[in-house]
């Protein structure tokens, strides 16, 4: 049974400070161990292993690291991209990068693809997509930081895998949704990796 409240907006507002707050309160030890234990269980992955593209976030301080995920699937030989906010909308595009060397900060400080040395992703086919979020419920709906780029980004996203990766204290059992959330199709923690209900690998989602 959903919890009725007087306006979502608040809502997700209260909780993008509670969860900004658990992170940020986060000792940088704990944070590196549970970062270790979520990179190992997404490379162990069917998905993972068998994908030839990595679309993938660039993490900030408060973020389950993609660095390191970035530059092992480099280094073994995967594409990697990576995604552009588009001035003026809320959508984004993806980019393939062959180095961190490939990144600037653009949009909300946030590390992006520096476009004149890197092309444009057009086929996902064969791909997973690793998706950020403050939280996670237990059926893969997301808080997210209010933007809605990766609802629309998802709404369009049918020949791959979406995974969100989050810590466990960061999860919670039901999220109010809204309109237009998506959700995940896997959700790893530093404990578990969870295929949610409709989970769909290996085949087109419809």
């Amino acid at each position: 049974m959903q919890i009725k409240v007087p306006d979502i907006r608040i809502y997700k507002n209260n909780l993008r400070l509670k969860y900004k707050k658990i992170r940020k309160d986060m000792p940088e030890k704990v944070k590196n161990s549970y970062d270790k234990s979520i990179f190992n269980k997404l490379i162990s992955t069917k998905m993972y292993q068998e994908c030839n593209t990595v679309l993938t976030f660039v993490s900030t301080e408060i973020e389950v690291d993609t660095l390191e995920l970035i530059n092992y699937s480099l280094k073994i030989g995967k594409q990697v991209a990576v995604p552009k906010c588009i001035d003026g909308t809320r959508n984004m595009e993806f980019y393939l990068i062959k180095s961190l060397n490939d990144l600037e900060v653009a949009t909300f400080s946030v590390l992006e693809p520096i476009i004149s040395k890197c092309e444009k992703l057009e086929n996902f086919d064969n791909s997973i997509c690793i998706i950020p979020g403050l939280a996670f419920d237990i059926n893969g709906f997301r808080l997210g930081y209010g933007k809605g780029y990766y609802d629309r980004f998802l709404s369009n996203y049918n020949n791959g895998v979406n995974i969100g990766i989050c810590y466990c204290s960061c999860t919670l059992n039901s999220l109010i949704k809204g309109r237009y959330d998506k959700k995940v199709d896997y959700l790893i923690t530093e404990k578990y990796i969870k295929r949610v209900r409709g989970g769909t690998y290996g085949k087109q989602k419809r």
